[in-house]
């Protein structure tokens, strides 16, 4: 279809995702804030690699550093910008990126954590979706250089999920899954909510123990996960999980924000900026 591509922020999952989507041909751009990566990129390509030998490739998106986008003015409008940063990088990048989406352009949140709301507080719920990579493993370990630890799952496991705040499965949600098919497998989902903290308490349990104890695969065997998964099941209760479709995307928002979970993971990323 031609879409213009960014992906804001060129690291593990932004240069990942990205470098592939150049690969198959379409029009991707990577913004990075990261000199030595951006430069590393246009002088050797993008190297991708993982556990096989056939995931080895060199990938030649287009680049671009933070002082260049202002460039992006006098180019085709953004169909699509995907937020692969941090959480706390999400609101400044959309502001930056939200001059030069088309008119029907959208922000996907390809990200950890519950951004949608930051996003859409700058360019509107209509013009915010979000998306979820489960098991992915990818790591930028070198400028220019990211491997994947995981083998690819498209037979048994869908790595994307991508979805409206509302539930519904549009045109657009169907066509992000449909590009992000050609990374791994992908689908629409109904259930944002419930797919965000899938992977967010996913991440609680596993996360702080691995990088503290650098056993990562021993992890996912650790006792302590119990004390994560009681508390938060009840705030996903509360959230109205069960029928996220039922519920307005700023009620949906509004409860998220109330749950101890919330104000325990996301509001110490805010007193840091």
């Amino acid at each position: 279809m031609g879409e213009r591509i960014v992906m804001l922020g060129a690291g593990a999952v932004g240069g990942y995702v990205g470098g592939h989507l150049a690969l198959h041909g379409h029009d991707v751009t990577l913004i990075d804030f990261w000199s030595e990566n951006i430069e590393a990129i246009r002088k050797n390509g993008l190297e991708l690699s993982g556990m096989t030998l056939e995931e080895r490739q060199v990938s030649h998106p287009k680049t671009m550093h933070l002082h260049e986008v202002a460039s992006l003015a006098k180019q085709a409008p953004v169909d699509i910008a995907f937020v692969t940063m941090k959480s706390y990088d999400t609101e400044w990048i959309t502001q930056l990126i939200k001059p030069y989406l088309a008119p029907g352009g959208y922000v996907v949140s390809l990200q950890n954590c519950i951004n949608e709301e930051r996003i859409a507080n700058i360019v509107g719920w209509g013009r915010t979706l979000g998306c979820i990579a489960s098991r992915i493993s990818v790591e930028l370990f070198e400028p220019g250089k990211i491997r994947r630890q995981a083998p690819k799952g498209a037979a048994s496991h869908t790595v994307f999920r991508v979805g409206e705040v509302h539930g519904l499965p549009t045109e657009r949600a169907k066509r992000v899954a449909e590009l992000l098919g050609v990374v791994d497998g992908a689908k629409v989902t109904s259930n944002l909510w419930g797919e965000r903290w899938s992977k967010l308490c996913h991440n609680a349990m596993r996360n702080g123990v691995a990088a503290a104890t650098g056993l990562a695969r021993a992890a996912k065997s650790i006792s302590t996960k119990t004390s994560v998964i009681s508390p938060s099941r009840s705030a996903v209760r509360g959230c109205g999980s069960a029928r996220p479709s039922a519920m307005s995307s700023k009620r949906s928002a509004s409860l998220i924000r109330r749950s101890w979970f919330w104000r325990v993971t996301a509001m110490p990323l805010r007193s840091k900026r």
